[in-house]
Formats: structure tokens, C-alpha cells, sequence
């Protein structure tokens, strides 16, 4: 296994990206903020998977929990209201902006 390149607390930024054909990070949640909850394990890239190509190298996958406000500007409920979406480190960036 890769050391984490992310650790829980970080802040992170999720690229904004269109990149062709099959992926798992939500279009929602790209080139928004949000803070890494948890390390999970490696996995498979399901990027190359969806493809048939198993021999390509495992990548890390973090949860990361966005402020809803952060997602959606329009949201008008609870200010503290989050979600969680895990995403693979290849789409993740590190942000310079202080803890949630």
C-alpha cells in the first residue's frame, strides 16, 4: 500500500474535470471544498475497470464531507447540514483554506 497522500482533518479540492468516458465522482461535487473524514483503503480504479483493464494500479479512496452550502448556493436549510462522498485521490487537489 501508498502512504495517504491526504489526511483526515486536510482540506481538499475536488478537480474540476470532465474527462470521457466512465467515472464515479459525482458532477455535483466537482471543484468543490471539503474535508477529507476518513482514509479508506485502496482499491481498483474503477475509471479502468469499467474498461476491463485490471492490471492498472490500486488508488486510494477518502471520504470527504462537504457543508451542503458549499455544494449547493442555493440550499436553505441548516447551515451545518453536510455530506459525505467518497472519492479517489486521483481527483482530489489540496487546498489552502483553514479547517471547516
Amino acid at each position: 500500500m501508498t502512504a495517504p497522500a491526504f489526511a483526515p482533518g486536510e482540506r481538499v479540492t475536488v478537480r474540476h474535470a470532465n474527462p470521457p468516458g466512465h467515472v464515479r465522482t459525482p458532477f455535483y461535487i466537482r471543484g468543490k471544498t471539503g474535508e477529507v473524514e476518513r482514509v479508506c483503503d485502496e482499491f481498483g480504479n474503477p475509471e479502468e475497470l469499467a474498461f476491463g483493464r485490471r492490471d492498472s494500479a490500486s488508488v486510494r479512496l477518502y471520504r470527504v464531507r462537504f457543508p451542503l452550502p458549499e455544494v449547493w448556493s442555493d440550499y436553505s436549510g441548516n447551515g451545518s447540514d453536510t455530506i459525505d462522498v467518497e472519492l479517489y485521490e486521483h481527483w482530489l487537489e489540496p487546498t489552502e483554506e483553514t479547517a471547516v
